[in-house]
């Protein structure tokens, strides 16, 4: 196989098992360290001025460059085009979505940066390929540099509907740059047409056929490739996890409760507010429910120096208190909230003694908390998925309970039923979800991208 260039924002080496990192981060390292190849990317590091040469180092079959950004390219780019406009409005939060050029620039100038570092890395035959919001024009910085090199894009968030894209100024522009790209992946069906419903309304382009699209004089190969979860070692860590010390004295503390849990980033777009209203309801609904049950929440914060996260992280806090007030008792808390990260095994864990899995997203583009959990259940005793419809997961895990999590009643009603639900549906929903994951694991996710990617068509330079 030619050489792999994985481009992400971040480049995060891990140890898994002993250090968190964002679903991403675990994807990308479950996905290549069977293949190797070169990852690229910001370090994470700001710094007053970049320095000028690519860091780089060794781990296994993966080698490492990566490049720092100074605080203004931070700020514009990162924290303002790229988290600031991209981030909420492809979660469809228009009210939160700020438009800037002076970002725009910055996005665009980072991008150049990154393009302009691994430029001198580039052998003719290797295949890049790129993941995420943050990079959208980087194929074509690279392009304009005379690189012909196969080109694949993946996009780990949602895409947006065309009435929602063209509220972006720069919305051209942007779908341009992704049809620099050989391949554009998506996380589901309903994502790859929205993107090839713009690009047919808004940029005149051409259907070949169901997956080849021409667009801006170019033919790309436009697909959902559904990401997943190295389900056979979550298998086996998980059940090791479970008999672990931190997963013994969680179990211990609960006292023969029923464990609820949900795991997700600090974020509006993962429906938290709403999560704790509807375990609320809950308690209301099914009284026999108190006492009776525990709701662990663990949201780690993420871009804490930004308003909207600081307003979400206070409002939870004030629900979480407003509902243990009503409900605790001298020997149970209903909620436990934890505003901090666990190691990954820890979560499994966790994931695997609890009886449901909460996974409730207002908008996501996978969500691989939902797959995990359903991995690192005991298949003898498993406990129940309860998943929004508007997570990119529900289009596979037809089995799990699927709710809209904008119905508070509706959401308890689920949480009931899995409370309560009977050891044989229980063991049922859980082979079905399996036999998918076990199918589509994160193998056959890499594998289904990179074989679209070997046969796009090699354009020698200088042609379109």
């Amino acid at each position: 196989m030619n050489r792999l260039i994985v481009v992400s924002n971040r480049v995060a080496p891990i140890n898994e098992g002993k250090s968190a990192a964002g679903g991403l981060a675990v994807a990308v390292l479950a996905a290549f360290k069977r293949v190797g190849g070169i990852w690229f990317g910001w370090s994470g590091e700001v710094v007053g001025s970049p320095q000028q040469e690519t860091k780089t180092f060794q781990s296994g079959r993966l080698s490492y460059a990566t490049v720092d950004l100074s605080q203004r390219d931070y700020e514009e780019y990162y924290n303002g085009f790229a988290n600031s406009t991209l981030w909420p409005l492809f979660h469809y939060r228009l009210d939160l979505t700020e438009f800037s050029r002076r970002t725009f620039a910055g996005y665009l100038r980072v991008n150049g940066l990154f393009a302009s570092r691994l430029s001198p890395i580039l052998e003719p035959d290797d295949m890049v390929w790129v993941h995420d919001y943050h990079l959208i024009p980087f194929a074509e910085q690279l392009r304009q540099m005379g690189h012909e090199q196969p080109m694949g894009f993946f996009l780990h968030t949602p895409f947006p509907v065309p009435e929602i894209l063209v509220s972006l100024p720069n919305h051209e522009a942007m779908v341009r740059s992704l049809c620099a790209y050989d391949v554009v992946g998506f996380q589901t069906e309903s994502d790859r047409r929205a993107f090839v419903t713009y690009l047919v309304q808004e940029a005149r382009a051409e259907v070949i056929d169901e997956k080849r699209v021409l667009a801006f004089g170019r033919v790309l190969h436009v697909d959902s490739f559904p990401i997943s979860v190295d389900t056979a070692e979550i298998e086996k860590q998980a059940e090791v996890a479970g008999r672990s010390r931190q997963t013994a004295q969680l179990r211990e503390s609960l006292s023969d409760r029923d464990l609820i849990i949900g795991v997700d980033r600090l974020d509006y777009s993962k429906g938290l507010p709403q999560r704790l209203e509807a375990f609320h309801q809950l308690l209301e609904s099914y009284a026999e429910n108190r006492n009776r049950v525990t709701f662990m929440q663990i949201a780690p914060p993420t871009r804490s120096e930004v308003q909207e996260y600081i307003d979400i992280r206070r409002e939870l806090e004030a629900k979480a208190g407003h509902i243990n007030g009503a409900f605790a008792e001298f020997d149970w808390v209903p909620i436990r909230y934890l505003n901090k990260s666990f190691s990954r095994r820890s979560l499994l864990g966790f994931y695997r003694i609890s009886r449901i899995g909460l996974v409730t997203p207002l908008r996501d583009g996978m969500n691989l908390v939902a797959k995990e959990y359903v991995a690192a259940q005991d298949p003898d005793d498993p406990g129940v998925l309860v998943l929004s419809r508007f997570a990119g997961a529900a289009a596979e895990m037809e089995s799990a309970l699927i709710v809209n999590p904008y119905d508070t009643e509706g959401v308890a009603e689920s949480l009931q039923r899995g409370l309560t639900m009977p050891l044989a549906e229980r063991r049922e929903r859980h082979q079905a979800l399996m036999e998918i994951l076990r199918h589509n694991d994160i193998d056959h996710w890499r594998d289904r991208f990179l074989e679209a990617l070997s046969a796009a068509p090699f354009r020698p330079s200088g042609q379109a």
